[in-house]
């Protein structure tokens, strides 16, 4: 109770002297104590009315508030209905609770009494610290938003209060291949239209209703959207509707590549470059034994292996595709003298593709090689004819060891 009067009190100053603006309070369970026998289910008042300056007095109201009997949240948006002085305006209630309807009324009843009456009040609920199993209990009511302590309150209820005031609303559904706002959990970048200044940063979410949860954004801005997936997707020039609910809507369906080498025996550490189908631009390099998320399409993949492994895969909606690394094999060589030379792999029918250079000086080296036909084309080093030039060809398989004495 102390948490939410300071903060309250700082946010009703926040509205000081903003224009067309009247703000009222009404307060419930206040004024008679509840005991084992008895609870005052009339128990709510509307202790500053409607005016042009009334921060003062709420503050001043707020502060001296007890918290003593029930939880008559019906009988309370009922007469809140009545404290409006017109219809005219865009009228809202903020309700603030720590707990549920304590009385014999339905406030789900009496919020379709006020619309049916064509009464325009949108009521924002904010519980305290209650237990949020609740929740579908304020459904009816309107939007639902819960504190669990007093900073979580104060940014919920600045929240609300810029919801209310400003009433230009945004949704940014990430569609499926089926159309439904299924995708989520990636940054947004919200710029201004031609421009690189960035205004907004947001990891996209889906609320308890898993529908796209709603911002606020100023609508006097034209926006560049970057959905950060892999490709990221761009959209621009966008126009916000003032004081309604937009909705953004972005083709990103997505899927997964799964990339493991799992009857590998050498414990690798490689990479794979992933690029769209056709084009060089490369748009992710993913480490072996992780999962990434790509959007729906063709890709390109290059192997990080010995000699390089060429894929192409389709990512499918939702699925995981899995790619899955024939296991090298090992080559050692060893040599009584000082070699220089060249390991060559056999991509197709003599079409040999280097692979790796002899280490100048060394008396003996170790590869993994994926499985396949080699040559190694060497000579000794301190040989000064290229007559001199030798060559064995072997075969690689996996998981197996292969020792070439020069």
């Amino acid at each position: 109770m102390v948490a939410a009067k300071e903060v309250l009190i700082q946010e009703v100053e926040k509205l000081r002297g903003i224009p067309n603006l009247e703000i009222a309070l009404r307060v419930y369970g206040h004024q008679t104590p509840v005991t084992n026998t008895y609870q005052d289910c009339n128990d709510t008042k509307l202790e500053v009315p409607f005016g042009p300056n009334t921060v003062d007095a709420i503050k001043s109201k707020v502060k001296s508030i007890q918290a003593k009997g029930s939880t008559p949240i019906a009988r309370s948006l009922e007469a809140a209905a009545g404290d409006f002085p017109d219809t005219l305006a865009r009228n809202f209630i903020i309700l603030i609770t720590d707990g549920l309807e304590s009385c014999d009324n339905d406030p789900c009843i009496i919020a379709r009494k006020l619309k049916e009456k064509g009464v325009k009040v949108t009521p924002f609920v904010i519980g305290l610290g209650m237990d949020l199993s609740y929740l579908e209990k304020f459904d009816c009511i309107g939007a639902y938003s819960d504190a669990e302590n007093k900073e979580s309150f104060r940014n919920v209820l600045s929240n609300v209060v810029s919801k209310t005031l400003l009433n230009t609303t945004v949704q940014i559904n990430l569609n499926d291949i089926n159309k439904k706002a299924s995708e989520t959990n990636v940054t947004l970048f919200l710029y201004e239209a031609g421009t690189n200044q960035l205004k907004y940063t947001f990891t996209h979410t889906l609320n308890r209703k898993n529908l796209p949860d709603t911002l606020i954004l100023d609508p006097a801005l034209k926006y560049d959207l970057v959905v950060n997936t892999l490709p990221r997707i761009e959209k621009k020039g966008i126009v916000l509707q003032k004081y309604t609910h937009n909705t953004i809507i972005v083709d990103a369906p997505q899927g997964f590549i799964k990339f493991t080498s799992s009857k590998n025996t050498q414990n690798p550490n490689f990479q794979m470059r992933v690029s769209q189908k056709d084009d060089v631009k490369t748009i992710h390099a993913q480490n072996l034994n992780s999962t990434q998320k790509y959007l729906v399409g063709t890709y390109d993949l290059e192997i990080f292996t010995l000699p390089r492994t060429y894929q192409r895969v389709e990512v499918q909606q939702s699925k995981t595709t899995l790619v899955d690394v024939v296991p090298a094999g090992t080559f050692q060589y060893t040599t009584v003298k000082a070699t220089v030379g060249q390991v060559f792999y056999e991509r197709s029918t003599d079409n040999w593709e280097w692979v790796c250079n002899l280490e100048e000086g060394l008396l003996e080296g170790k590869w993994y090689l994926q499985p396949g036909n080699y040559k190694i084309v060497y000579r000794e080093k301190d040989q000064k004819s290229s007559a001199y030039t030798k060559e064995k060809k072997f075969r690689i398989d996996s998981n197996k060891t292969l020792l070439l004495n020069l």
